[in-house]
């Protein structure tokens, strides 16, 4: 992504810095982008809510919870997806961990481009315990592997392209209840979930931040022109698991 081509939000005038994780790996996912700027001509363009890397602390968080509870096959067997995964920051945290594999899903090709970017040095840097690949399509288009998943969100999309999501998931996992977990940070949408049926919600609660990126965070956000998003000290969040459709949703 050259220097003329940088999205609204990925540009110094725009109050763009680089978060300390960035800084530390040499990678390239800071930035704040809204989801106005972010068309790439898909109907679901209208749905986007913004490019904003989740805090390493947060999906750290999040993913040790995950770790700590049972599961029905072991890790290496699991293919970790990050839909809106934007530059990919947590795709390379997921790839730390000996995944089966790690899919990065963005429907913009700017991102994407730079996912697939950063995602090379990761390997290259031997940061990299999973095989990873990077897929520039619409959530709701992936097609799932025929393996037990874990799926990530950072809040990428609105209700109705998490209903069309969640519709895939059962589909594709109709006759595999128990083998598609779903980590979902910044949970804005997360009533679509709570009452579904067949899913079944494990945790939820605020995460906090480390006070490195709670620092970062509140600069970050400080530092954007239109003040439109306000720093926090936590993050709301939440783990659910498809149980199949002759389950109840959780209470």
């Amino acid at each position: 992504m050259g220097r003329k081509s940088k999205l609204p939000g990925l540009r110094v005038k725009d109050g763009y810095l680089r978060h300390p994780f960035d800084i530390e790996y040499q990678v390239e996912t800071s930035g704040l982008v809204h989801g106005r700027n972010l068309k790439t001509g898909h109907p679901n363009d209208r749905h986007n809510t913004a490019y904003y890397a989740v805090a390493p602390s947060v999906f750290l968080g999040l993913r040790d919870l995950w770790w700590s509870l049972p599961r029905p096959a072991p890790l290496a067997q699991y293919t970790f997806l990050d839909f809106g995964a934007g530059m990919g920051r947590a795709t390379l945290l997921a790839a730390t961990m000996p995944f089966r594999q790690v899919v990065a899903i963005e429907l913009h090709p700017a991102l994407a481009a730079m996912a697939r970017k950063n995602c090379a040095l990761w390997q290259i840097q031997g940061r990299a315990k999973s095989p990873i690949r990077v897929v520039c399509a619409d959530a709701t288009d992936f097609v799932f592997p025929e393996t037990p998943c874990l799926a990530f969100l950072f809040n990428p999309f609105r209700a109705p392209v998490l209903r069309a999501l969640l519709k895939s998931i059962e589909r594709s996992f109709r006759d595999r209840p128990g083998h598609f977990d779903l980590l979902y940070a910044n949970h804005e949408m997360e009533a679509v979930l709570h009452n579904r049926p067949g899913w079944q919600r494990l945790w939820t609660g605020n995460i906090p931040l480390s006070p490195q990126d709670e620092q970062a965070d509140r600069q970050i956000l400080n530092h954007q022109p239109d003040g439109e998003y306000a720093s926090s000290t936590e993050e709301p969040c939440s783990i659910y698991r498809w149980l199949g459709h002759d389950r109840a949703a959780s209470p």
